[in-house]
């Protein structure tokens, strides 16, 4: 399997923390989303995923975008070390869990919308800053609620989930932008001890071989 992913993309890293819990050998392909106008827009690429995003998976002759996509095709394809419960409700509470940061928090915050608000609209940094803190800090308190019953070490039960591989990425990103957590401490506390983990620390964008 090949991975095309950019290190600070958080939709590449939810995939490289899935891969790495999985225990999945993967070549990783850099493409970096600003050098040469966004190698992601290269005709080379958009013959592979017409959406000019990252990650894409490549498996065999098979190509597959979006991160949520890939995710549950590796957790279909490659079961023994599942990702998801296996009860009906507890699948469904984790996919909401996802979706509410890879459907409401992270696409008002890529960076093809933070570029359009500063090089478009002309939007100053401040402003941008405070878009971005708004948008985080209004999904943190709906994710906050939902982890209510968590144990502090992972999002949903005793073991690693998918929520996780979403949840870590956008954490990372918001300490990046310096956005205050102190009112979400469980989401803080999974970060926490998340980290301390070999499959999350091994995906971090500052792990990656095209960290700059």
């Amino acid at each position: 399997m090949k991975l095309y992913s950019y290190f600070r993309s958080s939709a590449a890293y939810r995939v490289r923390i899935a891969l790495n819990l999985k225990g999945l050998h993967y070549e990783l392909v850099p493409v970096h989303l600003l050098k040469n106008g966004g190698e992601q827009r290269s005709e080379a690429y958009c013959r592979m995923n017409p959406t000019a995003l990252v990650p894409t998976l490549t498996d065999g002759d098979f190509n597959l975008g979006q991160s949520m996509s890939i995710l549950e095709y590796l957790e279909e394809t490659h079961p023994e070390t599942p990702l998801l419960p296996k009860d009906a409700h507890s699948r469904a509470r984790i996919r909401a869990f996802c979706q509410s940061i890879a459907c409401d928090i992270h696409p008002v915050n890529n960076l093809r919308v933070l570029q359009y608000l500063s090089q478009t609209l002309q939007i100053g940094e401040t402003a941008k800053s405070e878009w971005y803190a708004h948008w985080v800090t209004e999904g943190f308190k709906a994710l906050e609620a939902l982890l209510h019953d968590s144990n502090g070490s992972y999002c949903f039960n005793d073991t690693p989930t998918l929520a996780d591989c979403c949840l870590i990425p956008q954490v990372y990103n918001a300490k990046r932008f310096n956005i205050d957590l102190t009112a979400f401490p469980k989401i803080e506390s999974i970060y926490t001890h998340c980290s301390t983990l070999s499959a999350f620390q091994n995906a971090a964008p500052e792990a990656q071989s095209d960290a700059a």
